[in-house]
């Protein structure tokens, strides 16, 4: 590798490690004022930043690989999971009840429960009180999958809120829930009668080198 190379992808590592910081995406401090912190504030505040981002991308990583591996998608995936909490609760589930949980037509719900059939994920049966209905079941080789990739990261990280003491715990809870409020609301905002204009990156030979945590799929929850 040649030494400009490796500058290149030097400086592609720092860039990606600096995209929570606000002095690299928001110099001017056009949208976040931090000129009132110290500098041992606004690195904390970073290095929380950074965590969130890493594990944000970790789990990405792996729903993808899980996904990758069981030829899924997130859809399928988000339905799976909720066929599975169901039935450890003994609740019957329909389709009308997945297509509520997925937010998808009943006609979506029925393309996607054939193609989980056919792959033997789930299973059809009659539903135990209305003969008018059938109800959905996971295969006993998929729940079994299920639990060996997304079960024990989830146990995992149960164990780690459990290492929390209490009063951490409700600042953590808090401290997500307001995360999640910011970014409701943003989605609920129109958008801008005049967008920022972007101006165009100059073009260089790393310009389409992303980091690989950056290329993974959004996995979006539900």
């Amino acid at each position: 590798m040649t030494p400009a190379r490796d500058d290149a992808h030097s400086d592609a590592r720092r860039i990606s490690a600096s995209l929570t910081d606000p002095r690299i995406i928001d110099p001017r401090q056009e949208l976040v004022r931090h000129d009132d912190l110290s500098e041992e504030e606004l690195a904390q505040i970073v290095r929380l930043l950074a965590a969130m981002r890493e594990w944000r991308d970790a789990d990405q990583r792996l729903s993808f690989a899980s996904r990758t591996h069981m030829k899924l998608n997130e859809t399928d995936m988000r339905a799976l999971r909720y066929i599975i909490a169901s039935m450890n609760s003994g609740v019957p589930v329909t389709a009308g009840a997945l297509s509520d949980h997925l937010h998808i037509s009943t006609a979506s719900t029925t393309k996607l429960l054939d193609r989980l059939e056919r792959a033997g994920h789930v299973e059809r049966r009659p539903h135990p009180t209305d003969r008018r209905a059938v109800t959905v079941e996971i295969t006993p080789e998929t729940h079994r999958e299920v639990r060996r990739t997304m079960g024990l990261q989830h146990a995992r990280r149960f164990e780690v809120v459990r290492s929390l003491s209490p009063k951490d715990r409700e600042t953590v809870t808090r401290f997500l829930q307001d995360l999640s409020a910011t970014t409701l609301a943003q989605a609920a905002e129109p958008l801008a009668a005049e967008p920022l204009q972007e101006q165009p990156l100059p073009a260089t030979p790393e310009s389409t080198a992303l980091p690989a945590a950056e290329t993974a799929p959004d996995a979006s929850r539900g």
